[in-house]
Formats: structure tokens, C-alpha cells, sequence
């Protein structure tokens, strides 16, 4: 992470992320770093509290009640994982908002590392709920009848490969962030080497554009649009459930758009502005390091709403923790209250005029409603 952005007249110096040159002299940074070190931390702390409750409560509850049944299931609980040490990060980039780097060059590294891998595969993981919603849409509507070995190793090797591809992208910040003083101000920053400083930074900004916003935005939108269409064409489900079913992929669609489209749209001006070099006054540079601070805000709050958009939503997992909820306050002395369920509508569509199964195998956590 980055703490502003930054426009040099030649690479050896656009590293220096902070005061720099323009044609008028000085372009000062101070209101800039001033508004972060009051806007972030709060930013930080309100998505610190909300994401760790709810995506722990995530983790537990399928760690500990539900069986991973689908490839969803397991990318739900995987993205839990992600956003949570997505999250833990947070206190360090707010202190370094506030007071500087003060941990050193190897906490400096690991921090960033961290924070790039699991952004990344939040994304990817993203991607990857949707491709297996269309499938257990377009290929198996009837729904399975049990989970084999075999599909629980695939699903695991496609988990890894995702943290892979995630982790590889990750690397540039683990090789080149470091300690840098500029200013009287000690930050945790990347830094390149002189020679490929300008084509490394524009083909990282747009390395992630592309993996960590476009490529996950096009295969939810295919694939839901898909899964869309079959639900709508479904029989034997009542008009008003398939349209609660749409809206609750309309929902994930556009909440994965307003919150990474206005950060990517920044972090394209940056990259054309490095190769083109289109900012050339400095109040519009800063106008630029506010709208990435505020729209790298705006995209972190992604991992607070993902409990809710992927978990919450579902039938099952609202029963089990509704059951948890009700045995603790048994155990408590409390009283016990009945708990009554709305019946869930599979946008599997597994039920298409034959009846549900009660069985412990079948699969329950296909996207229920």
C-alpha cells in the first residue's frame, strides 16, 4: 500500500512518493498527508470491528457446524479467511498514516505482502463463487446427491491455485517495499530500481486493474446473467421468490461495482499519467491523492459486506447460526425461542417440481435465499 500518489519528471526519482517538482516549483503534500492521518485510522477502525465479527463468525460456523458440500462453500469460507488477514493489516496502515513506519524494513515488507495478496484473492475468490453457481446451474440442475473424494481434492486444488496466483501477484510488494525517509516523514513504501522504475509501476497499476477488478467483474456478470436467466425460465417457483433470487444477484454484482469500480478508475489515471505523463499542476494531483484514499477505502469495505452478500443470504448458514445462538442461551439459563425459518428458493434450482430431500448429503449451500 502506498501511502500518496506521485508524479516525477524522470525515474530515478519517482519513488519519492511525497513533495516533488512541477514547472510553477514545489508541490507541497502536507494537507494531503495531514487528511489521511485523520480520515484513514477511523476509516480502518470502523472496517476493522465490523469485518472481523462477521467473517469470524463465518469461519466458525463452517469450521464447526456446516460440512463444505460445494466448491462455494469452500471458496465462502476461503474468502472469510482472506478478508480477515486482509483486515488484520489494517492497524499497521493506520498507525503508519498517523505517525510514520515504525516497525522496520521486514514488517514493512510482510505488511504489504499481506495486504496485496488477500485483496487480490478476495477478487479471484469472487470470480470463482460465480463460475461454480453457473455451473451447478447449467450442469447439474438437479442438484448432487453426495460429495466424492475426488471432488473435494479438486476443489482444494483449485483454493490453492487461486492463493497462488493471488501470492504471485503479491510478490512485487514483498521485494520491493521498504523503509524510505523522505521529508522528516519515515514510510513503508515500494521502491524500484531506477532502471525499470516508470515501466514496472504503470504495468503493476495495470496488472491489477485488469486481474483484480475487470477480469472478476466480467465473469460475475456472465455467469450470473446465465444463472439469472434459468431462474426466471424456472417452474414450480413462485414469481415473487425468483425475483428476491434476482435481486439478490443484482445485489452482488453492484455492490462488487460501486465499491472497486471508482478505486480501479484511479488506479488507471495513475497508470496512464506515469507513462503519459498527463498531470502536470499540482492541485490536481492532490485532488488525485484524495480520491485514492477515499476510493481505497470505499474498495476495503468490500471485505465487510462479503459475510453478508455470500454467507448471510443463505438459508442454511442463517439456520445455523440462529441454532448456535439458541443452544448458547440454553447454556446461558436463558429461555429457549422458537426459531422459524423462511424456506429457501435454490438458485440451483434443485427442486424443479420434485421434493427436497432431507438427507445429510445433499447440497443445501447452493446459493440459498
Amino acid at each position: 500500500m502506498e501511502d500518496f500518489y506521485y508524479h516525477e519528471e524522470d525515474d530515478s526519482s519517482i519513488n519519492d512518493s511525497y513533495d516533488y517538482n512541477y514547472d510553477h516549483g514545489i508541490c507541497d503534500k502536507e494537507a494531503v498527508r495531514s487528511f489521511g492521518g485523520t480520515f484513514l485510522p477511523i476509516i480502518y477502525a470502523l472496517a476493522l470491528v465490523v469485518g472481523l465479527a462477521g467473517n469470524t463468525l463465518v469461519v466458525v460456523v463452517y469450521t464447526s457446524r456446516l460440512r463444505l458440500r460445494t466448491l462455494t462453500d469452500m471458496c465462502i469460507l476461503n474468502l472469510a479467511i482472506s478478508d480477515l488477514l486482509l483486515l488484520l493489516t489494517l492497524p499497521f496502515w493506520a498507525a503508519d498514516a498517523v505517525h510514520g513506519w515504525m516497525l522496520g524494513s521486514a514488517a514493512c515488507k510482510l505488511n504489504s505482502f499481506l495486504y496485496s495478496t488477500n485483496f487480490s484473492c478476495g477478487m479471484l475468490l469472487l470470480a470463482c463463487i460465480s463460475v461454480d453457481r453457473y455451473r451447478a446451474v447449467t450442469q447439474n440442475p438437479a442438484g448432487r446427491t453426495g460429495t466424492t473424494a475426488r471432488l473435494r481434492r479438486q476443489w482444494i486444488l483449485v483454493c490453492v491455485g487461486l492463493w497462488a496466483l493471488a501470492s504471485f501477484l503479491g510478490l512485487p510488494e514483498l521485494i520491493f517495499s521498504t523503509v524510505k525517509v523522505s521529508h522528516h516523514r519515515i514510510g513503508c513504501t515500494a521502491v524500484y530500481p531506477t532502471i525499470m522504475a516508470r515501466p514496472a509501476k504503470a504495468a503493476l497499476e495495470l496488472l491489477e486493474v485488469i486481474l483484480r477488478f475487470l477480469l472478476p467483474f466480467l465473469v460475475m456478470v456472465v455467469c450470473y446473467c446465465s444463472v439469472g436467466r434459468k431462474l426466471s425460465k424456472a417452474v414450480g417457483v413462485r414469481r415473487e421468490r425468483k425475483w428476491r433470487a434476482l435481486r439478490v444477484l443484482l445485489a452482488v454484482v453492484a455492490v462488487f461495482l460501486l465499491t472497486q469500480l471508482p478505486y480501479n478508475v484511479v488506479k488507471l489515471c495513475r497508470a496512464l499519467d506515469i507513462i503519459y505523463v498527463l498531470v502536470t499542476d499540482c492541485e490536481v494531483s492532490k485532488g488525485l491523492d484524495h480520491a485514492r484514499q477515499v476510493t481505497e477505502s470505499l474498495a476495503l469495505t468490500h471485505a465487510c459486506i462479503n459475510p453478508v452478500l455470500y454467507a448471510f443470504v443463505g438459508s442454511s448458514f442463517r439456520g445455523h447460526v440462529l441454532k448456535a445462538a439458541k443452544h448458547l442461551g440454553q447454556r446461558l439459563g436463558r429461555h429457549s425461542r422458537q426459531i422459524n425459518e423462511e424456506p429457501a428458493v435454490e438458485i440451483a434450482l434443485h427442486a424443479q417440481n420434485q421434493s427436497q430431500s432431507g438427507s445429510e448429503d445433499q447440497d443445501t449451500s447452493t446459493f440459498t435465499i
